[in-house]
């Protein structure tokens, strides 16, 4: 394979056949968008999508000492990860900077599976093997051994339930466990990244076109639909979650990005960039440092990532994602900003599009919260 030429997942064919505009995303060839962005977006709040997330990238991590090598490696305390259930964390240099933020999901005693973002998949499977000297533990690369399709919204657990007898009830958020969906075995995770209920299954790429035409067919009566890379991108900008590249990255510590919460001092022994990371700790505390915020145009005007955050005649944050939102009716952007203009209901804030000074309201994150 030329380095030039994407990675295509193991429904390329069927996303073709349904007319999908494909785009390139972290060298993969993924659906963008299937119709309208709009349409497959609010099917998601309403009823519930269906999206080929193949592009992630999933690495086993076995062995007596698992635990101890992801407590070593990872920010978060993955020892006290129950089996069957799920955590969300981060990877980060011996500097502080985030390297990724994961999902981590304990499979049995001794076996993890862990969840990177696409564009950093490598980089992530290269530092756990590098992290992983010393340790009674492998790592390997799971990337081409799974296939990864997510059902979101109200109707996915109906959806999810008519064709499996696992126990979808008992299955609490951010938990996973094995089970056969419409004859296929998958690892069935409540977890997303959209706002809404729903799950995530970890199948054999060979198993992926059957499940999801069983999900299609199962679907169809209560308006699910195919959704892209596009409507992902707005769903989960409304529930306030980051996306690295955008709210995360390597010049950012998890106590900049207001995320202070995933590192886990108290856990058993030393982990890569502990001191960094409480020496980012003191400083967020006694200087605190720029400040996550919604923000909300008054305009119809988008603001788009890199766009400066002024108030006064003076830059006081960036835009880091920013996109019309649907739910809402109205631009919205995520913003690092001052803390002094941190405060829900700030007055004069403004994004600057293009040389004008477009008024937008300071708000907290998330936008959309689902009705529970």
């Amino acid at each position: 394979m030329s380095s030039t030429e994407s990675r295509r997942t193991a429904l390329d064919a069927l996303h073709r056949s349904l007319g999908a505009t494909m785009t390139d995303f972290a060298g993969w060839d993924m659906p963008l968008r299937y119709g309208s962005e709009r349409d497959e977006h609010n099917a998601v709040r309403t009823k519930a999508g269906l999206f080929d997330l193949s592009h992630m990238g999933e690495i086993t991590v076995t062995g007596p000492q698992a635990a101890e090598l992801l407590n070593f490696a990872l920010v978060g305390n993955i020892a006290s990860v129950g089996v069957g259930r799920a955590r969300y964390t981060m990877i980060c240099q011996a500097d502080g900077g985030i390297l990724d933020d994961l999902i981590v999901y304990r499979l049995a005693e001794t076996e993890y599976m862990v969840v990177a973002n696409a564009s950093n998949a490598q980089v992530v499977l290269d530092a756990l093997t590098e992290r992983a000297a010393g340790f009674d533990a492998e790592v390997r690369d799971d990337r081409d051994a799974y296939a990864l399709i997510a059902v979101q919204g109200p109707q996915a657990p109906g959806i999810l339930a008519s064709l499996t007898d696992a126990d979808l009830d008992g299955l609490k958020y951010y938990a996973g466990l094995p089970g056969t969906v419409a004859g296929v075995p998958a690892l069935i995770a409540r977890t997303g990244y959209t706002g809404e209920d729903g799950f995530e299954l970890f199948v054999a790429p060979s198993d992926a076109e059957a499940l999801w035409q069983a999900l299609t067919k199962a679907g169809e009566p209560v308006g699910l639909v195919p959704c892209g890379l596009s409507c992902r991108d707005t769903l989960r900008l409304e529930a306030g979650m980051p996306l690295y590249g955008h709210e995360l990255s390597r010049e950012l510590t998890p106590f900049d990005a207001g995320l202070g919460r995933v590192v886990k001092f108290e856990k058993e022994g030393d982990f890569v960039g502990r001191e960094a990371l409480a020496e980012a700790a003191t400083r967020a505390a006694e200087n605190p440092p720029r400040v996550l915020v919604g923000l909300v145009a008054e305009g119809r005007r988008v603001p788009r990532a890199g766009y400066a955050v002024v108030a006064g005649g003076e830059v006081i944050g960036e835009v880091t994602s920013g996109a019309p939102s649907p739910t809402l009716g109205r631009p919205i952007a995520m913003a690092y900003v001052d803390p002094a203009h941190a405060t829900p209901g700030t007055a004069g804030v403004g994004v600057d599009i293009r040389g004008s000074h477009e008024p937008y309201e300071v708000v907290a994150l998330p936008f959309y919260k689902r009705q529970k």
